[in-house]
């Protein structure tokens, strides 16, 4: 699961930094670099970077399913996830471009409430 969850990741910095994050696993290659924006962009745009991701990546999880028919239960997931997470978790989030170990839990929970299919290992 941890590896899906990294794609996640990628998948939201590569479409991010094309157009101006997910849960992801701790050990990211060290060739990875955050967007600095991170650090300057209040909640309501990281929680964008993250419902932009989860419809990459679940578009790629269910075949067939165009990333705009899953704007409902992205943004569900990515306002449930935010909301979450601790001010600890959103600053490593901000430092990282990654959600930590708890943060990650936390996402999880979150697609199960928002009925999106999780990762597979």
């Amino acid at each position: 699961m941890t590896s899906i969850i990294r794609a996640l990741l990628v998948a939201a910095a590569v479409s991010v930094s094309a157009t101006s994050a997910f849960a992801a696993a701790s050990n990211m290659p060290t060739q990875y670099q955050p967007d600095p924006a991170l650090k300057t962009e209040n909640v309501a745009q990281l929680r964008a970077r993250v419902s932009q991701a989860c419809s990459i990546t679940q578009a790629r999880l269910q075949s067939g399913v165009g990333e705009a028919s899953l704007s409902r239960g992205c943004d569900c997931y990515a306002g449930r996830t935010m909301r979450s997470l601790s001010a600890d978790e959103l600053q490593a989030y901000r430092d990282t471009g990654v959600f930590n170990d708890t943060a990650r839990e936390k996402a999880l929970t979150a697609l199960d409430a928002c009925k999106l299919p999780r990762p597979q290992i």
